[in-house]
């Protein structure tokens, strides 16, 4: 169970939202920086690559999720971790970083769609329906992207997780305890890294936690090795097979790249799909002149797009796609949760409680271990 809490000193109530709202933007960044010098090393700002420019300008640190939550956890002289991203990220923060540290989230409501496809309620129920019909050699996997209850639930089973990085190498220790995976909540991610694994398209299922058996009969999930469940993220899986040929039409020779969450008819397509990190690192080592289309979330398009000039960088499909939740977090919920915290008031302070933490730090060790 995740809570979250606004902490008050000698019973005085935190400032409140509603007055930071209608600041102009000069005066937000001004008092930002103000609030940023007078916590000193006491707050660290995380930054994840989705982020708006205007919010991830005033960050300590960027990355993706794990890497943020991971380099946190190496400031233990940071009292507050202040993490601009979405819910599942706070809480892996949480859960990583040390008991003397309060992570928080400047807008509760930017949540993960992904992650909301996956509650503990439906895994469970999923897994208690496989074993009903004979389905024991099965170990469970969940991408980062997941709650903390799933996280745990994966913890308590014997399985892990995986990041979009490291997922092929997790497969191939997964399958290494077992002959089959039950892979959460992406299915595009868990078809391409089994793909790439070696199991065809024939030996995947998908999991409908709406329907009986997840919408198969017994001998299709006792014919799988990897079972997926149905879930997808908002912005990649909105890139379709017809982006790249666009693309392609409009700019001969251009080189398409794109998020293993992307479907598999677009990473078949493209030239080269990776995660966050890696899509970051070819452009940078790209050659001046190269042209380049990307699928991915367009805050990073365009920042990746003005730090290299030298390079066409283009979204791969023109009319999309920005996380949504994730832009939820503005400037002023930064400056509110910030100046908060200067006045000693911690606000929106996301926690894991320590069984769910406990059995959820078992599987990201694991994933460290075998990475």
């Amino acid at each position: 169970m995740t809570t979250a809490k606004t902490a008050t000193l000698g019973g005085i109530e935190a400032h409140p939202l509603d007055k930071y709202l209608e600041l102009g933007e000069d005066e937000i960044s001004e008092r930002i920086s103000v609030a940023r010098r007078r916590l000193g090393t006491r707050a660290v700002i995380l930054g994840h690559h989705y982020q708006r420019d205007d919010v991830i300008c005033h960050s300590d640190l960027q990355g993706d999720s794990f890497k943020l939550s991971e380099q946190a956890s190496q400031r233990p002289e940071a009292e507050y971790i202040v993490f601009c991203g979405v819910h599942f990220m706070a809480e892996s923060a949480d859960i990583l970083s040390g008991r003397h540290q309060q992570v928080i989230l400047p807008d509760l409501a930017a949540g993960c769609s992904m992650a909301d496809m996956a509650s503990l309620d439906q895994v469970e129920t999923a897994w208690e329906q496989m074993h009903s019909i004979g389905i024991d050699d099965l170990l469970p996997v969940t991408y980062m992207n997941s709650t903390a209850a799933i996280k745990s639930f994966c913890g308590r089973q014997g399985g892990v997780v995986c990041t979009s990085s490291n997922a092929l190498p997790l497969f191939k220790w997964a399958f290494s305890q077992s002959s089959k995976l039950f892979f959460f909540p992406d299915e595009h991610l868990g078809r391409n890294t089994g793909l790439r694994y070696g199991i065809p398209l024939d030996e995947m299922v998908v999991w409908d936690p709406r329907l009986e058996l997840g919408g198969n009969d017994v001998e299709q999930l006792r014919r799988a090795r990897i079972i997926l469940w149905k879930g997808f993220c908002s912005v990649h899986g909105r890139f379709l097979p017809r982006h790249v040929d666009e693309r392609r039409a409009e700019f001969p020779g251009i080189k398409v790249i794109v998020h293993p969450e992307c479907r598999y008819d677009v990473v078949e397509k493209a030239d080269l799909n990776g995660s966050t990190e890696f899509i970051i690192k070819v452009l940078a080592e790209a050659p001046a002149g190269s042209r380049w289309a990307v699928g991915t979330e367009v805050n990073l398009v365009n920042r990746l797009a003005n730090l290299h000039p030298d390079k066409l960088i283009t979204l791969l499909a023109p009319d999309l796609c920005m996380c949504a939740t994730m832009f939820r977090i503005a400037p002023q919920n930064l400056l509110w949760a910030l100046e908060n915290l200067v006045d000693h008031h911690v606000v929106n302070q996301i926690r894991v409680d320590e069984e769910t933490a406990r059995w959820a730090r078992v599987a990201l060790d694991r994933m460290l271990a075998i990475h």
